[in-house]
């Protein structure tokens, strides 16, 4: 249990790290043009609302609950 946690807990951290890194420092430079993100945090956004609509068809299905 406690490394399930532990798990949960260090990607919540890695992602959070990561979206602070790329906050922090995406502001517009002297040159008025926009650092590069590290991350596509658009792509990230439809990614996750992909996986949750899957995740709760195929859980629909094995409830056989229509959605």
């Amino acid at each position: 249990m406690r490394f399930a946690l532990g798990l949960i807990v260090g990607i919540a951290l890695t992602i959070g790290g990561a979206y602070l890194i790329d906050t922090m420092y995406s502001a517009p430079g002297p040159d008025q043009k926009e650092a590069a993100r590290m991350v596509n945090w658009g792509v990230v956004n439809g990614n996750l609302r992909a996986l949750s609509t899957s995740v709760q068809d195929g859980w629909a299905r094995l409830t056989g609950h229509a959605h």
